[in-house]
């Protein structure tokens, strides 16, 4: 393959095709043109063969039928003695024979008075029925029936008829001369060879084979107008010559002539294959030839083409002499204008390119001295992400990494919660242009979490990107710092519960989702009965163990997917996302019951609480998370009016 692809196989290559195009052009031509001649040729013997058969076979037609008036002729003597005379005439004219095969007579009202050599089969058969007996009879003259089937024997044949005339000239009936298809209409069309498989045939006016090679297709018709064209204007009248379809496939040239007294067609067919295979066989002994000279001119165009080329082969050792330092230049000994031009120019590149490369050299020294005192970590990829370049920093951030790691391994020290958002920015940053910003939890090679800001921007030449350059942050303390302010912002410090910020930011997620998707939650709302004591008798000490308490008992008693947030005082909360009102009144009851059993003592003196708790569910149609909080508050209160210690179901929800 490299052979093929270099430029004396491209060049030897294309010598080989331009001879074979150049072959397939004269083959071509050479094709045309004798088709062309071939079918000139053809078509002047096909019109010749058919006017020999349609002259020969009009001449046959006229003169049976002049035999048969002749005959007719003699028969009136005949007629007068009797029906037996008549057969005895007929018998008489064997000689008709040799173009008839039988003679028959008829009378005046179509019955057969005799015939020979089938008198007894014959005799008496109604023949008036016939279009040919009419004919002659309106006519009175002689007839060249259509295709029949004879009355007595079934087989397919024409009947010639002439009138049989007094001295008068009133019509007598009529002498008949049959001529069976099956048996031929004429000799010579039996003996017709056109080549191997061209053949004649004579098909009637109306359309039925009368001769045919194949006897299958005699007293058959013809296929319709849209099969060949020709034989459809043939049937009408015309002759000529033209190219058409074969019964038994393929195409073949046509002739076409008339027999006029018998109102036939004859038509010859040559097919075309046969007629072009001379000429295909001439054009393949011709092509064989043409490529055994290619084959044996293939060597010495090799080796003319390998001297050509030979300065060429030089020029590559020496560029690749230059390319080890072998060499500082390279020099050509050839007469060719072209290659030393090409010499020359490589020359003042080479020259251009080691001053670029010295300056190069000076501007790599800088950016690395540059990179290695940045304190901040910097970064280079490829455009798949790959990276080719790390500064100290970076190393000392992310800990030592392997050559072959920074390839592409980075990618799974990145948390797998923020390994796909992370890399989908960084598509889309390739692909918009615009810079990747983002932070992200990476593990540092020892399994460290760490959270680190990364900012890159691409970089592109000529419109095309290479890659990106960028920088590094550690903000993982800063973001421990912030989250927790956020915790510290919605939970409470005393009981480590949510507090009422951070429990409405999720009871209005609840109510969005519910708006959203219709999933059920549920609202409880509780304060302390008895919880006023503890304060006053204990103090604030004994009253923040009990909240304390109580918040533990909450927290355990309700699923991990709750919520559970201290309100303020003595006030709480749970939220019960996708929760059914079973569900929820089952968990209120457990709340009371647990909270029930909690005991904080103070100078020998038990203290105990309970819990008034309201139950109502979030609806689609709520608006602001105030009405459920609302319903959820009215059920607490009349917990608290209907004696305490209960929980009290909202009615929407019961």
């Amino acid at each position: 393959m490299n052979k093929l692809l270099s430029l004396k196989g491209r060049l030897l290559s294309g010598l080989v095709m331009t001879w074979l195009v150049v072959l397939a052009l004269l083959l071509g031509f050479g094709w045309q043109s004798g088709e062309s001649l071939l079918e000139a040729s053809n078509r002047a013997h096909l019109r010749y063969e058919a006017r020999l058969i349609a002259d020969e076979l009009t001449d046959q037609v006229e003169t049976r039928l002049q035999a048969l008036q002749r005959l007719a002729g003699s028969l009136q003597a005949q007629q007068r003695q009797g029906a037996s005379r008549l057969g005895d005439a007929l018998r008489g004219n064997d000689a008709l024979l040799e173009w008839f095969d039988g003679l028959l007579v008829a009378d005046a009202e179509g019955a057969i008075q005799a015939a020979w050599p089938h008198r007894r089969r014959l005799r008496g058969v109604e023949i008036a029925d016939r279009d040919y007996f009419r004919s002659v009879r309106a006519f009175r003259r002689p007839h060249v029936s259509e295709p029949i089937r004879g009355k007595a024997s079934g087989a397919p044949q024409v009947l010639f008829a002439v009138p049989r005339l007094d001295e008068a000239g009133r019509f007598q009936g009529l002498v008949g001369g049959i001529v069976r298809l099956d048996s031929g209409l004429s000799g010579r069309l039996d003996r017709l060879r056109l080549g191997q498989e061209g053949f004649a045939t004579v098909i009637s006016a109306s359309g039925t084979f009368l001769s045919h090679p194949d006897r299958e297709h005699i007293f058959t018709d013809v296929p319709g107008a849209a099969f060949n064209p020709l034989l459809d204007l043939a049937l009408d009248g015309w002759e000529g010559e033209g190219q058409g379809p074969l019964l038994s496939g393929g195409d073949a040239y046509h002739a076409y002539r008339q027999i006029w007294p018998a109102d036939w067609v004859v038509g010859v067919a040559l097919p075309r294959d046969q007629v072009m295979a001379p000429l295909q066989r001439w054009l393949e002994r011709l092509g064989g030839k043409a490529l055994l000279v290619a084959a044996l001119m293939l060597p010495l165009m090799s080796w003319l083409l390998w001297l050509a080329l030979r300065p060429l082969f030089q020029l590559e050792r020496q560029i690749a002499a230059v390319g080890e330092g072998r060499r500082s230049r390279v020099a050509l000994s050839t007469r060719m204008q072209e290659l030393r031009r090409v010499a020359d120019t490589f020359n003042r590149v080479e020259v251009e390119r080691g001053k670029a490369l010295a300056q190069l050299k000076d501007r790599q020294a800088f950016l690395d001295a540059i990179l290695a005192s940045s304190p901040v970590g910097m970064f280079v990829t490829d455009t798949a992400g790959n990276i080719a370049f790390m500064n100290p920093a970076l190393v000392e951030l992310t800990g030592p990494v392997e050559a072959q790691q920074r390839r592409g391994e980075w990618l799974g020290h990145i948390h797998r919660d923020d390994r796909q958002s992370a890399l989908d920015l960084w598509h889309y940053s390739m692909v918009s242009g615009e810079d990747f910003l983002q932070q992200f939890r990476y593990y540092r090679k020892g399994g460290d979490l760490l959270w680190l800001e990364v900012h890159a921007s691409r970089v592109t030449t000529d419109g095309k990107a290479l890659g990106f350059v960028g920088t590094v942050k550690d903000i993982t303390e800063r973001r421990e710092e912030e989250a927790l302010r956020q915790w510290e912002a919605e939970h409470d410090p005393l009981t480590g519960l949510l507090n009422r910020r951070g429990f409405e930011r999720r009871l209005e997620e609840a109510l969005a989702d519910c708006r959203k998707t219709g999933t059920s939650s549920v609202l409880i709302l509780f304060d302390l009965d008895h919880f006023k004591p503890i304060n006053d008798q204990g103090g604030h000490a004994l009253g923040d163990e009990m909240l304390r308490r109580i918040a533990q008992v909450v927290a355990r008693e309700v699923r991990q997917s709750d919520h559970v947030a201290r309100q303020g005082g003595d006030e709480f909360a749970v939220l019960l996302p996708s929760c059914t009102h079973a569900q929820a009144s089952r968990i209120a009851e457990s709340l009371r019951e647990a909270v029930r059993d909690i005991i904080v003592r103070h100078r020998g003196q038990e203290y105990r609480v309970t819990l008034s708790l309201g139950v109502a569910s979030l609806e689609e149609t709520d608006q602001r998370i105030a009405e459920v909080i609302g319903r959820a508050d009215a059920a607490s209160y009349a917990a608290k009016r209907q004696g305490r210690d209960r929980v009290v179901v909202h009615p929407a929800l019961a």
